[in-house]
């Protein structure tokens, strides 16, 4: 695919086939997501890929800790929730989603099972986890430029037949992902990405979020009308 269908087309990913990614792949994707800009060429990322028993595990621990009430423990830092338009926008995926999959507005169950999805990291057969270094932890422009290797990471993905969610649910307790992915103490654990081959047949993956306008978000100053 060419670069513009590649943005065009790619969507977030919720449901994937019981179909391994082979290593050799994620590599390639990889390579390809680390030419991503960044500052100075500090290049702040680390990506531990897990899968099978080991991302099992994770998933298992994040979810029987998140239903026993333990505190979420994101090392990431977080800001204050979302308001007015952003929240909205929020709201509005949700509903585009629970729709697709038939899950009402009342219906607490499903909407558990959903949550319990995203614990599970929507149970994708790998799972990237990204994190940089701590000794530029509370620098602005690492979380940056982590931020910008992922984009190109789920694009890459999606070009070669793949399909990604970008999910912070899958690493709420941090100490199961640390544990079972070897993350070492001297990283910052900043989120996730679930990996693997789309499933055709799952209602959310037909999902596309509806985006603002370039009139909605640029301004232009100095050009002649």
């Amino acid at each position: 695919m060419d670069f513009e269908t590649v943005v065009r087309e790619r969507r977030s990913i919720r449901g994937y086939l019981d179909k391994p990614v082979p290593k050799e792949l994620i590599e390639e994707i990889l390579e390809i997501a680390m030419r991503a800009p960044t500052s100075l060429n500090t290049q702040p990322w680390n990506f531990y890929v897990v899968a099978g028993k080991v991302l099992d595990k994770i998933r298992e621990g994040n979810v029987e800790r998140n239903l026993a009430g333990v505190p979420h423990s994101r090392e990431f830092r977080l800001g204050p929730d979302y308001a007015g338009e952003h929240r909205e926008r929020q709201i509005g995926i949700a509903k585009q989603l629970f729709a697709v999959m038939g899950i009402e507005r009342h219906d607490k169950d499903a909407r558990m099972d959903w949550v319990l999805r995203g614990f599970r990291q929507f149970d994708a057969p790998v799972s990237i986890v990204i994190t940089y270094d701590k000794s530029i932890q509370g620098s602005d422009v690492a979380p940056f430029d982590c931020g910008g290797v992922v984009n190109c990471l789920v694009n890459t993905a999606w070009s070669k037949g793949l399909g990604c969610v970008i999910n912070s649910q899958g690493i709420m307790q941090s100490p199961v992902v640390r544990e079972h992915a070897g993350i070492a103490d001297d990283q910052v654990i900043q989120t996730c990405v679930a990996m693997g081959w789309p499933d055709p047949d799952f209602p959310a993956n037909s999902v596309i979020s509806e985006r603002k306008t370039v009139a909605e978000a640029a301004t232009f100053r100095g050009f002649d009308d």
